[in-house]
């Protein structure tokens, strides 16, 4: 913070505005799109793997993780959206903090959803944090409460967290500029002009497991004590068992093309389209979304043969990928 006491009570005010808006509505009597209905729990239970005999048969209960499915608007805009929200995210932008990414949500439930139940809701702006300095950049985050109401009656409560922030310069390695580093000769080629940041993995206390394996180039699936079930992407708890406690296993990194699509827009820093991502089955069983690389995306099929790889794409972050082995 600058020690000029203009720009200091100027930092104040903007903050005190923001504050302004805690506990006004983000969202107003909203109903959900579709009541809770056996298709949709189908469809989400067939694409996490999840064979819970609680979301199927005639006293059937949808997911607790669906909670958010039931009112999301879809492509169109939402119509219970308020002015209030409008103006917080306008008053961040105009100030610089223009760009924006979720970083985490925290669900509450209730009572559980039943096919047929009635969805509304209600939004409220819950807090809106100090000036903060982050990787991305510094900016502030957003929090907002949905309170979802079945007939009536609350259900659970959903808490969703953005970040909206001043993007950041990356800032060089002193050890390739020879200014700092005088030792260093200096490269005979020109260097290269410097790749854009790639995004960060969400990282939070549920999954934080699985990006450490990461880092030391392990890829580690999760596997319930109770009933012995695996499980990737990494759970708090057992979808078939209800148990919360888990190890791990390491993957032994051989797997086939479940599905794909080969992505060609739009355009996104870091990336350089047309490129292929897979679902990629395991030889454990479990299923994980990555890039398959090392062929011409033209040429992924299902059913073709990968082996994991780890991709060390900054100083920072290392992702699996998937070599497709070509016969």
């Amino acid at each position: 913070m600058s020690g000029d006491p203009e720009i200091h009570e100027e930092h104040e005010g903007f903050e005190a505005r923001l504050k302004a808006y805690e506990g006004r509505p983000a969202a107003a009597t909203g109903a959900g799109r579709d009541p809770v209905n056996e298709p949709m729990i189908r469809h989400w239970c067939e694409a996490m793997g999840d064979t819970n005999p609680a979301y199927t048969g005639p006293d059937a209960i949808a997911p607790p993780t669906m909670l958010q499915a039931w009112t999301m608007a879809g492509l169109s805009r939402r119509p219970e959206r308020t002015a209030a929200y409008d103006e917080l995210l306008t008053l961040l932008d105009e100030s610089g903090h223009d760009a924006v990414v979720a970083t985490d949500c925290e669900q509450d439930y209730l009572r559980p959803l039943r096919p047929g139940d009635e969805i509304t809701f209600d939004s409220v702006i819950e807090s809106v944090s100090e000036r903060k300095t982050t990787k991305l950049g510094p900016g502030y985050f957003v929090t907002t409460r949905t309170d979802i109401r079945a007939g009536g009656e609350l259900a659970g409560t959903h808490r969703f967290r953005i970040l909206k922030y001043a993007p950041a310069r990356r800032p060089r390695n002193p050890a390739r500029n020879p200014a700092r580093n005088p030792a260093k000769k200096p490269p005979t080629k020109p260097p290269k002009k410097q790749e854009e940041r790639r995004p960060r993995p969400v990282v939070n206390r549920d999954n934080a497991g699985f990006w450490e394996g990461v880092a030391r180039h392990e890829l580690l699936i999760q596997r319930c004590t109770g009933c012995g079930t695996l499980r990737l992407p990494w759970l708090p708890g057992c979808n078939s068992c209800g148990s919360p406690d888990w190890d791990t296993v390491g993957a032994c990194g051989e797997g086939t093309v479940y599905s794909y699509v080969v992505m060609h827009h739009p355009p996104f820093p870091a990336f350089a389209p047309p490129f292929a991502v897979g679902l990629i089955e395991l030889a454990e069983g479990v299923r994980i979304v990555s890039n398959v690389v090392g062929v011409p995306y033209d040429e992924v099929r299902i059913g073709m043969p990968v082996r994991l790889e780890f991709r060390q794409c900054d100083d920072e972050l290392v992702l699996p990928v998937f070599q497709g082995v070509t016969r």
